[in-house]
């Protein structure tokens, strides 16, 4: 079977200390070849780049994950600015905006948002970006680059098909990750009627385990669930839809040597 790509997971984050060797190895069994780590803040850049020198076939990116967008952003800011002043990266990620938990500091993701868009055009790379209840916004800030070659993910997608068609005309790809497997989230209904060109898997891990893992960690591993269930929904195998997706990533990455 052609290899999988996980296109977004914290797997340097303390749910994996007691057992990330072990977790890597199912995740290999299962067919998943690379891994790539959005960064979150100042408290867990520095573990995410060990676990990156770890295991070379995870990539990292750096960012400021909208829900660390605080009173002290601009250190936040200054401080991932740091870090791709001393190495490359390969996105700028994950960046974004998010409505769900808290809007006292809205003004700021955005200012946030755009620096690191910003980032993103001057060192040539892709951003990934988080959008929880933030869909549309989100889409309407990267209307302001449209003559700019920025391209990218919306991570977790799980919105409507016309939410999903405005993101595609922007030409950034879906991130499609365990919520296809929840009855109620809709997601499904979406993917069935896109076509995989579009597309990239994910796991998100440890958030958001797909049925039958619902409210246990998440993990590497269960990538192949994710692809098994867009296999059905698509009518067509998992090796086409490991193959599409996973060239649609390294096309966005650009290509990686080191597998799992």
């Amino acid at each position: 079977m052609h290899k999988l790509i996980d296109t977004h997971a914290h797997l340097y984050l303390s749910d994996f200390e007691s057992d990330s060797f072990e977790m890597l190895e199912r995740a290999k069994r299962e067919s998943v070849g690379r891994i790539y780590l959005p960064a979150i803040d100042s408290t867990t850049h520095e573990s995410m780049i060990r676990f990156e020198s770890s295991y070379p076939a995870s990539k990292a990116m750096m960012g400021v994950h909208p829900c660390s967008v605080k009173a002290n952003y601009q250190e936040e800011l200054d401080c991932a600015r740091g870090w791709w002043e001393k190495r490359p990266f390969v996105a700028v990620g994950e960046i974004g905006l998010d409505f769900y938990w808290d809007r006292t500091f809205e003004q700021e993701q955005y200012i946030a948002f755009r620096a690191q868009i910003d980032w993103a055009l001057d060192k040539k790379v892709p951003v990934v970006i988080h959008s929880r209840q933030s869909t549309l916004a989100c889409i309407e800030v990267l209307k302001e680059y449209k003559h700019t070659t920025l391209k990218g993910i919306f991570h977790c997608f799980s919105g409507s098909l016309e939410e999903a068609r405005a993101i595609i005309k922007q030409g950034f790809l879906l991130g499609i990750g365990g919520v296809l497997t929840y009855n109620n989230a809709g997601v499904a209904a979406v993917v069935e009627q896109l076509p995989l060109d579009h597309m990239v898997l994910e796991t998100d891990a440890p958030y958001l385990a797909p049925v039958p893992h619902r409210g246990k960690r998440n993990e590497s591993a269960y990538l192949k669930i994710i692809a098994e269930k867009i296999a059905s929904l698509k009518r067509v195998s998992i090796d086409e839809v490991a193959e599409i997706t996973s060239r649609n990533a390294a096309l966005l990455f650009g290509p990686n040597s080191t597998f799992l």
